[in-house]
C-alpha cells in the first residue's frame, strides 16, 4: 500500500493539467489607388561662345566700334528672363592667308506665367528645353469592398489605376 501511495503521489504531482492556445486570424484587405499627373520642367540658359584664328573680332554699341572686343550676353538688358544679344563682328587679320570663324549662341527659354493641374489635367504646359509629363488616372468606375462574410472584389478602373485584394487565414495552436 504505501508503494502505491508513493507512486499515487509522484504521478499527481508530476502530471499538469492539459492546456492549449488556440489563435485563429483571418484579415482581409483591400486597397486602391489612382496615380497622380505630373509634368517637370528644366529651362534652358542662354550661352555664347566664339572661337577664331587670324581673326579681328569688334563689337559695335552705340554708334561707337571697339576693335578687339568680343560680344556676348547683354545681363544689362533682360527681357522675360532672356539676355540680350551683343553681336561680334570679325574681320581677317591678314589678307591672303587662311582664317575660320565658329560662334554659337543659344538663347534661353522665357519665363512663362506658372502651370497648373486642376481635375487631374495639365491645362497647359511651358516649352522648356527639357519637360517631361505625365497623365493622371482617371477613377471611372474603380472601387473595393471587404464583407463581413469573407467577400472581397474590385470594380476596374480606368487608365492609370491599381488596386490589390488580400485575403489571408492562419492558425496558430500553441
Amino acid at each position: 500500500m504505501r508503494r502505491f501511495l508513493v507512486v499515487s503521489c509522484l504521478t499527481f504531482f508530476a502530471v499538469s493539467p492539459a492546456s492549449a492556445d488556440i489563435t485563429h486570424k483571418l484579415v482581409q484587405s483591400a486597397q486602391i489607388s489612382v496615380d497622380q499627373a505630373y509634368s517637370s520642367a528644366t529651362r534652358q540658359g542662354s550661352t555664347y561662345s566664339v572661337t577664331g584664328s587670324n581673326v579681328t573680332p569688334s563689337v559695335t554699341s552705340g554708334g561707337s566700334t571697339t576693335s578687339g572686343a568680343i560680344g556676348g550676353l547683354n545681363l544689362s538688358s533682360i527681357t522675360d528672363g532672356v539676355p540680350a544679344l551683343t553681336d561680334t563682328a570679325f574681320t581677317q587679320s591678314t589678307t591672303g592667308q587662311s582664317f575660320s570663324v565658329t560662334e554659337s549662341y543659344v538663347e534661353a527659354d522665357t519665363i512663362p506665367s506658372a502651370t497648373s493641374v486642376s481635375t487631374g489635367n495639365v491645362t497647359s504646359l511651358p516649352a522648356f528645353g527639357k519637360v517631361v509629363t505625365g497623365s493622371g488616372g482617371v477613377a471611372g468606375n474603380l472601387a473595393a469592398t471587404a464583407s463581413a462574410a469573407g467577400a472581397i472584389t474590385l470594380t476596374a478602373g480606368g487608365a492609370g489605376t491599381n488596386g490589390i485584394l488580400s485575403n489571408s487565414q492562419s492558425i496558430e495552436i500553441d
